[in-house]
C-alpha cells in the first residue's frame, strides 16, 4: 500500500476528532457517565471473544448473554476462541490496516502476556474499570490483585471478573490402591516427582502452550529456582537458561513418568479432566478451584474424589475483561463488564452447578442478602476446606509465559 503524503498524514491524525465533533456521530463513551453509557448501549450488539474450552464457562456466557439482554438490551454473541492471541492479534492487524473504529472484537477474556501486549501496542479502551458502578464491590483497596495484571498495573484498562489458583485433585481410592510408596498426595513439586516415579503413568499436565500446562511450569520453576526474584522482572533482564535449568532437568526426569511416557500430553484442563473420570490418571490439578467439586456434582469424576492446595501455596491469578480501543461497542461493552461484577453474576458464576469460578468480589463486604449467595457447598467431598486458598503465589512478570512456552516447545516437540 502506497504512503500517505505528509499533507494526508496529518488530515489522518485529525479526521478522527472532526467526525466526533461532527452532528449525528456518536463520540467516545465517556465512562464516567453512566446514565449515557446505559442510554447508548441499549440495542448494541456486544462481540465478546472468550475461550471456548469447557461447556460449563460457555453456558455462563450463554447465561449472562440471557441476562444482558433482558436487563440492558443488548445483544450479546459469545465468539468462540481456542486462545487469546488469536483475538489479540486480530486488533492489532485492524489497527495495522487503519481500522481505527468499526474493530470485530468489542470485549476480551484476557491476562497475563496477553494483556501486557495489548497495553504495550495501545490497543485498549479507557481507563474505565474504575468507572464501573459495581467495580467498587472488588474493594481494590484493600485487594491490590484485582487491580494488578501478573506484575503490572491494569491502570483501570481491565475489569476483573474472576479468580484462578493451581489446585490438584485425586481419586482418593484409586491413590491408595496405586500409592505404595507415599501415604498422602504430593506436598511439593519434588514429592510429585517421587509419586509419578512410583506410579507411572498416573499423571501428566497438558500441552504447551495450553495455559494450564504453562502455569504449572511457572508453579514448578518457582518451586525449584533459587532466582525467584529474578521471575518479577521482564525475562530479557536475567539469564533465562541459568534461572530455568533446574526447571528442564526436573522435567526430564518427570516425563518418562507420565501418561503415555510423556511422549502425548492433553490438549487442554478440560481433556486432562477427562483422563481423570476415566480413569486413566489417579492425580491431576487445575487453574479453577471448584472444578474438581463442580465435576463430581455433574457425574463426570468419581465420589472419592479429593482436591487441596500444599501448604506452601500455589501460583494464582486474577482474569479480567478489557475493552479494545477501536470497538465500535464500546458503551455495550462497559455495561456487560459492570453485570459480571454484579453479586448476581458473580454467585451465579461460582455456582459448583454452574461453572465454580472464584469470585473477585470482597463478599465480608457485602449486604447480608448478597453475602448469603455466596454460600458453598461443604457437604461435596471434593470441595476444598475452608482456607486452603490462603496461600497464593503471585504470578511472574508476563514475559516469563513466553519465553517458557518457547522453550518447552525447543526442547520436547517431536520427541
Amino acid at each position: 500500500m502506497r504512503a500517505l503524503s505528509p499533507r494526508l498524514s496529518r488530515l489522518a491524525v485529525l479526521l478522527p476528532a472532526l467526525l466526533l465533533s461532527t452532528p449525528g456521530l456518536a463520540a467516545t463513551p465517556d465512562p464516567a457517565d453512566w446514565e449515557a453509557v446505559l442510554e447508548e448501549a441499549r440495542g448494541q450488539t456486544v462481540y465478546w471473544y472468550a475461550w471456548a474450552g469447557d461447556q460449563r464457562t460457555n453456558d455462563y456466557i450463554d447465561w449472562v448473554a440471557g441476562r444482558v439482554g433482558e436487563r440492558f438490551d443488548i445483544d450479546l454473541e459469545h465468539v468462540k476462541i481456542g486462545n487469546t492471541a488469536e483475538a489479540v492479534s486480530r486488533v492489532l492487524a485492524e489497527k495495522q490496516a487503519g481500522n481505527d473504529d468499526d474493530g470485530n472484537v468489542d470485549l476480551l477474556w484476557i491476562n497475563g502476556e496477553n494483556f501486557a501486549a495489548m497495553k504495550d501496542n495501545d490497543l485498549l479502551f479507557g481507563p474505565f474499570a474504575r468507572a464501573l458502578p459495581n467495580f467498587a464491590l472488588t474493594r481494590p483497596e484493600h485487594n491490590p490483585e484485582v487491580v494488578t495484571d501478573f506484575t503490572l498495573p491494569t491502570d483501570g484498562y481491565e475489569s476483573p471478573w474472576g479468580r484462578a489458583q493451581i489446585t490438584y485433585y485425586y481419586d482418593s481410592d484409586a491413590f491408595r490402591a496405586d500409592s505404595d510408596a507415599l501415604d498422602t498426595p504430593p506436598q511439593d513439586i519434588e514429592a510429585l516427582l517421587a509419586w509419578a516415579e512410583a506410579n507411572p503413568g498416573r499423571f501428566t499436565y497438558p500441552r504447551i502452550p495450553d495455559f494450564t500446562g504453562s502455569t504449572f511450569l511457572k508453579q514448578a520453576l518457582i518451586e525449584l529456582t533459587d532466582r525467584d526474584e529474578a521471575l518479577y522482572a521482564p525475562v530479557e533482564e536475567s539469564d533465562f537458561v541459568a534461572v530455568t535449568a533446574p526447571l528442564w532437568e526436573y522435567l526430564d526426569a518427570l516425563h518418562p513418568h507420565l501418561w503415555r511416557s510423556g511422549r502425548q500430553f492433553p490438549a487442554s484442563g478440560p481433556e486432562m479432566r477427562s483422563l481423570m473420570g476415566d480413569g486413566a490418571l489417579t492425580l491431576a490439578f487445575t487453574f479453577i478451584p471448584s472444578e474438581p467439586a463442580a465435576a463430581v456434582a455433574d457425574y463426570e469424576l468419581p465420589e472419592s474424589t479429593r482436591s487441596y492446595v500444599p501448604a506452601s501455596g500455589t501460583l494464582g491469578n486474577v482474569h479480567f475483561v478489557a475493552i479494545p480501543y477501536n470497538s465500535p461497542h464500546q458503551a455495550g461493552a462497559m455495561v456487560v463488564a459492570d453485570y459480571l461484577l454484579s453479586p448476581e453474576a458473580q454467585a451465579t458464576k461460582q455456582d459448583l452447578d454452574v461453572w465454580g469460578d472464584r469470585t473477585v468480589l470482597d463478599v465480608a463486604q457485602l449486604p447480608t442478602d448478597d453475602r448469603a449467595l455466596f454460600a458453598l457447598d461443604q457437604e461435596n467431598p471434593a470441595m476444598l476446606p475452608a482456607g486452603a486458598l490462603e496461600r497464593t503465589l503471585p504470578e511472574p512478570h508476563p514475559s516469563w509465559m513466553t519465553a517458557l512456552q518457547d522453550a518447552w516447545q525447543a526442547r520436547y516437540v517431536g520427541q
